[in-house]
């Protein structure tokens, strides 16, 4: 088992290093989770490509279900490694009792829609008479694991919070691996088709969560769950919540811009054009797993040194961030936009689809370079506990800008395939420029004002 870092202590570049190898290999996993089911019910003799289909249409509230864990859990972590660098370790263990106890609720919650309206929730989300029967017996068979993806998902955040990003990678590798096994053993052996392949998502998030509570109840961690403290107090939960939100947003928007997107381009271009953004789409999941590693592995860093009041190591560990993400950005986005063949030829063989995409995967990707500053500058918000602006950047580059984009500037560009491209580079840049100023006014205020009470002890 991984011995728990020193966060307050060890050297900057070697604590990012041991915490963000084992999240981004969490985060690649975690995407060759979400791919096994598909692989299997592809290849279903007869009914694959309708059960593939039924599957993909229950993506958006699989998303939903999961963004829920994040908006318990994901400002919870960063809340009590911030009370941990205070060393209030009786407070961080009330921050994530009362975050197991709402998502405990929330899963309650989720269980009892899904069961009850998830045909009509599938209908909506476009499934058609040929793929509602599969979608409808994935979905009800799914549903009935939400407790467990919730508590997989959300508690794992805060063994991440602690620094053992080793365990917190181990929790994603044993998910994934019994998914593996289980897929063929209930799809082909069975003959469940995919409500075998549900289940083995449903056993597998079981075990997942298992083995969370069990290291959360174990020795070797520094926040215990405890059961007195698995209530809901809202006077811990409410800025938990709230800093939750950002990420929440972030997730369950993807469905929405999803939409947006294929709307569009099936108007604009048809279905080469919605092909491509698949393809897009997943090249850029490519390129921004591993800033989302980074981020994960630099948050307990920084929220305990913010905690403990060391603005030093705060600046430091967000320097440090900074210069990972944006060589990582810069670096994927030259070699995406010079060879964009190579990128498209990894989810298709179709020569006609890969000749129609590269113009487009350019400019999509083009804002790509210089996105490592925006993901940077928004985590370190969260690692700070800033809700507002967190938030607020949530918020800007989806909502505010890229959504409207997608409308506005095909009424002022010929090629309207092209100008869809256009809005994801065009609020990546506008995004990232208004992220820095903001980040750059707020952080400097935030590290002054922690400096000062170190400055005051030391003139005492």
């Amino acid at each position: 088992m991984q011995k728990q870092p020193n966060l307050g202590s060890e050297p900057i570049g070697k604590l990012l290093f041991k915490l963000a190898v084992p999240t981004i290999t969490a985060q690649l996993v975690n995407m060759l989770y979400n791919m096994v089911d598909r692989i299997y019910l592809g290849h279903i003799e007869g009914i694959g490509t309708q059960a593939l289909t039924g599957v993909g249409v229950c993506m958006p509230l699989i998303i939903i279900i999961s963004a829920f864990a994040a908006l318990a859990a994901m400002g919870g972590a960063p809340m009590a490694s911030i009370a941990l660098g205070r060393g209030d370790r009786e407070k961080a263990e009330r921050i994530l009792g009362a975050c197991t106890a709402l998502l405990g609720c929330i899963a309650l919650l989720l269980t009892a829609v899904m069961c009850i309206w998830h045909r009509p929730l599938l209908t909506a989300f476009g499934a058609t008479e040929d793929t509602i029967y599969y979608a409808a017996r994935y979905m009800s068979v799914y549903s009935l694991g939400t407790i467990f993806v919730q508590l997989a998902l959300g508690l794992n955040a805060f063994i991440t919070a602690q620094g053992f990003s080793r365990v917190s990678m181990l929790t994603v590798l044993i998910g994934a691996g019994l998914n593996a096994l289980l897929d063929p053993l209930f799809i082909f052996v069975l003959k469940m088709d995919v409500q075998g392949a549900a289940l083995a998502t449903v056993i597998s998030q079981a075990v997942s969560a298992a083995f969370v509570l069990r290291f959360l109840t174990g020795r070797k961690t520094n926040l215990r769950l405890r059961l007195p403290h698995m209530r809901l107090d809202w006077k811990l939960l409410g800025p938990c919540v709230a800093l939750g939100l950002s990420p929440f947003i972030m997730q369950s928007t993807e469905s929405l811009i999803a939409v947006c997107f294929n709307t569009s381009l099936r108007t604009y271009g048809g279905t080469l054009a919605v092909s491509t953004m698949t393809l897009c789409t997943s090249i850029m999941q490519l390129a921004m797993l591993p800033l989302q590693g980074l981020s994960q592995g630099a948050q307990p860093i920084i929220s305990y040194n913010y905690g403990a009041g060391n603005a030093a190591r705060v600046r430091q560990g967000f320097m440090l961030l900074l210069r990972c993400c944006l060589v990582f950005s810069v670096t994927m986005g030259v070699l995406v936009l010079a060879f964009p063949q190579v990128f498209v030829g990894i989810f298709t063989p179709d020569k006609a689809l890969i000749e129609y995409a590269i113009p487009y995967v350019r400019v999509y990707m083009a804002g790509t370079v210089i996105f490592g500053i925006q993901l940077a500058c928004q985590q370190t918000f969260v690692a700070l506990g800033n809700a507002k602006c967190s938030l607020f950047l949530a918020c800007l580059r989806k909502l505010i800008l890229l959504i409207p984009l997608v409308y506005i500037l095909p009424a002022f560009i010929g090629d309207k395939v092209l100008a869809v491209f256009l809005a994801e580079p065009v609020a990546d840049i506008l995004a990232v420029c208004s992220t820095a100023t903001l980040f750059f006014v707020v952080f400097r205020k935030t590290m002054a004002k922690l400096s000062a009470p170190a400055e005051m002890d030391k003139n005492a």
